[in-house]
């Protein structure tokens, strides 16, 4: 049974979870990464080993199992395992979570394999304010990655996928000063970095800070063939290539701090959290065009280059109080926030031989953000001291303000003027819920919530009309845990809730931005369309229901099978369309996100953790980390097959191990991330696909003393071409992009100094 286990990991969870509770408890992983890279530790020097490491605080499966909501807690040690060089690449390892895109060219993460907007991004508890990027984050500043896969009525319901909760870098008694030197290399590209971490106290003061410098530079190449046929007799209207090469250099610089302070004995505090985050760069890029067919109306050049300069610089200032008052608290946040933008490109564009060029573009873009935030929490024991009942209430206010300023010239000459240069935006958000939280016996916790949720955008759009978008949103939401049990490590989750994703505020401003492939005032093409906002979206509304399964191994390992399912109402999806255009004299392509229908997913997540040696004996202490995420959905009103959500693929997996040599300081891991291929029906009209990824890292750690230790890390040891198509049909022409992107082994090399 065990062998059997071992082999397949998250596989064979579903008889696993049915196995006798001896046998559960053999199968056992340790409770830290440290214990997992040594033989099996004394029963009686575990406790002493978590406190030494944590702190004092509950270890990362204990959380998790105590917590009445779904969630999973994954701590310091597990994130610092891989030494990975971005956020991104630590979430791509953990259970249902993917990232967009080539290896090592992913956006924003998901979960569930829902695109962007379904999953509720956090840093410290705060959504993250618009135009910041979590590549701006470095691994080092993160103390702990919290995944709730269903919301909350604190956490908030904007989390139709689920909520990352990021918890930067803590301060604690025990005095860090960790430094970290080291460099990436990829494509012939290196990328150095330095990266600190210090945490102290002073009497009643406990701080901690962060900081990064590192320069990203990377070299990156595409190749799109685009052909287009006739619908009626099949003969071939357009053929065309273009291929892309782009030089990316890039240097940023982040600081995070945590200053805390004790107000008492009785828990009171003062948190102040200042934040700085500053990237800045240029890219070049040189393409070629070669047309074998061309359409009448479209544009002939056959080369061209774009110079493209950019720096973002993001502050911002936490602040928390916290009170006690009798058998309750009171909690009180705040927040300001500041983002700045600027952007400038140059693109020239030429045919054949010719000196000058045929047409030249310059964009250029400033863009301040400015925002601030308030919250009030209250919390109180309704059965008193030492009662597990508590009611958690609070009200919640955000404003968001943008200013844009911003000019495109076309061979010099000024274009979208019916918009102006000067664009405003505002979002304002306000919030109320109430939280129930009761452990009802030794067998039963309750929690239920209720939230309200009101905002309103308003933008600028065509002539100077200001388009307004209000929308409001109730959300009730329940979970159940049941023990068994209770002197068992078993518990069944449910969870009712509903949750909604409204319209971002680049979705509702209605300014266009116009393709520089087919540019205007001539036509383009519907794999070449322009963007523009539609103010009319209505957010997106789910019903919900989680039910999971979870046995939590004796020294913290866990198997857990999770099924769940949504019932999306007013989906929000991309569509394009030809339409009359003020910046045009013929219509144009433009896509604007709209709403469709309804729309249904579902889905069963698998998990495993456990360690070979406690399932064999004899074994290496090998520690096994593996997850597999199965996925469907079905969009109304779309005729199928594959009429999906839009970037969900069918499945997720990963498969990892850890090991420490006996004898000898080296610690050798890896892991295998793999999504298939799929295929995505958008419309009646369009469709896109996209390739499997097979990511494979390994990671090698040699430990010379307590205090210095040299990490060797290989992600994406065997890189494949990353392949996408784009086919639309439209004024009788079947339209087909195909793209092929080169993805490249990332190496990094770290000297890790404990000062």
């Amino acid at each position: 049974m065990k062998a059997l286990l071992l082999a397949a990991g998250p596989f064979a969870i579903a008889a696993a979870l049915s196995m006798d509770p001896a046998a559960a408890q053999a199968v056992a992983p340790p409770a830290t990464a440290a214990s997992a890279a040594t033989a099996p530790a004394k029963p009686a020097a575990a406790p002493a080993q978590r406190v030494e490491i944590t702190g004092g605080r509950i270890a990362d499966d204990e959380q998790r199992r105590q917590s009445t909501a779904a969630k999973i807690v994954i701590g310091r040690e597990e994130i610092d395992k891989f030494g990975d060089a971005t956020v991104g690449e630590v979430l791509r390892r953990l259970p249902g979570i993917t990232t967009p895109g080539a290896p090592g060219r992913g956006g924003p993460p998901r979960m569930r394999g829902l695109g962007n907007g379904y999953t509720q991004l956090l840093i410290d508890g705060q959504r993250i304010p618009p135009g910041f990027s979590l590549e701006s984050l470095t691994p080092e500043q993160i103390e702990r990655i919290e995944i709730l896969r269903a919301p909350t009525a604190e956490t908030g319901a904007r989390a139709i996928a689920g909520t990352i909760n990021i918890i930067t870098r803590e301060g604690f008694k025990r005095r860090v000063n960790d430094v970290r030197l080291g460099f990436g290399y990829e494509n012939g590209q290196f990328t150095p970095g330095v990266f600190w971490t210090h945490n102290d106290s002073a009497g009643d003061l406990t701080y901690n800070l962060s900081g990064a410098v590192f320069r990203p530079w990377r070299d990156s190449e595409s190749r799109t063939d685009t052909v287009a046929t006739d619908l009626g007799t099949g003969a071939l209207r357009r053929d065309s290539t273009e291929t892309s090469h782009s030089q990316d250099r890039r240097t940023g610089v982040n600081l995070t701090s945590r200053l805390q302070w004790r107000l008492g004995d009785g828990g009171d505090m003062l948190l102040l959290m200042p934040t700085v985050f500053h990237n800045e760069g240029g890219t070049t890029r040189q393409f070629e065009l070669v047309q074998r067919m061309v359409l009448p109306g479209t544009d002939d050049y056959d080369r061209g280059t774009v110079l493209a300069n950019s720096r973002t610089t993001s502050a911002r200032l936490n602040a928390q109080w916290r009170q006690r008052l009798g058998v309750g608290r009171i909690e009180l946040n705040g927040g300001i926030g500041q983002l700045e933008s600027h952007s400038d490109s140059h693109r020239e564009e030429f045919k054949g031989s010719g000196a000058g060029p045929l047409r030249t573009v310059d964009d250029r873009s400033d863009v301040r953000d400015r925002s601030a935030n308030v919250t009030v929490k209250l919390s109180s024991l309704l059965g008193g001291e030492g009662s597990e009942h508590s009611l958690v209430t609070g009200f919640e206010a955000e404003a968001l303000r943008r200013t844009e300023g911003r000019t495109t010239l076309q061979d010099g000459l000024p274009v979208l003027t019916d918009f102006g240069d000067n664009l405003q935006a505002s979002s304002t958000r306000y919030a109320a819920y109430a939280q129930d939280e009761w452990s009802l016996d030794k067998h039963w916790a309750f929690h239920a919530g209720l939230r309200w949720e009101g905002i309103t955008t308003r933008g600028q759009g065509e002539n100077g009309v200001t388009p307004e978008n209000a929308s409001s949103v109730w959300t009730p939401l329940v979970h159940l845990l049941w023990k068994p049990d209770p002197t068992r490590r078993d518990q069944v989750r449910l969870s009712l809730t509903r949750s909604y994703r409204p319209p971002s505020l680049g979705t509702l401003i209605a300014r266009p931005s116009l393709n520089q492939r087919d540019p205007a005032p001539g036509a383009n093409t519907p794999t070449t369309p322009d963007s523009a906002g539609n103010p009319d979206l209505k957010p997106e509304l789910a019903r919900g229901i989680d039910l999971a399964f979870e046995r939590y191994l004796d020294g913290g390992g866990v198997l857990s099978a999770n099924v769940f399912h949504r019932r999306i109402q007013n989906l929000m999806r991309r569509v394009i369309g030809l339409e009359p255009v003020s910046w045009a004299a013929v219509p144009r392509w433009v896509a604007r996100q709209q709403n469709i229908g309804d729309a249904t997913t579902q889905g069963i997540e698998l998990e495993a953790k456990f360690r070979l040696d406690q399932a064999i004996a004899d074994a290496a202490p090998v520690e096994i980390k593996s997850n597999l995420s199965l996925y469907r959905s079905r969009v109304e009103g779309v005729p199928g097959p594959d009429n999906r959500l839009d970037s969900q693929a069918k499945a997720t997996a990963n498969l990892g191990a850890d090991y420490r040599l006996r004898g000898t300081p080296l610690t050798l891991g890896g892991n295998l991330n793999w999504v298939p291929g799929y295929r995505t029906q958008l419309s009646v009209d369009q469709a896109v696909t996209v390739s499997r990824k097979r990511i494979v890292d390994a990671y090698a750690l040699w430990t010379f003393s307590p205090s210095v230790a040299l990490r060797v890390l290989a992600n994406n040891l065997a890189p494949e071409d990353y392949f996408s198509t784009n086919t639309i049909d439209g004024e009788g022409l079947r339209a087909v992009a195909a793209t092929a992107s080169p993805t490249y082994i990332n190496w990094q090399v770290r000297l890790e100094l404990k000062l």
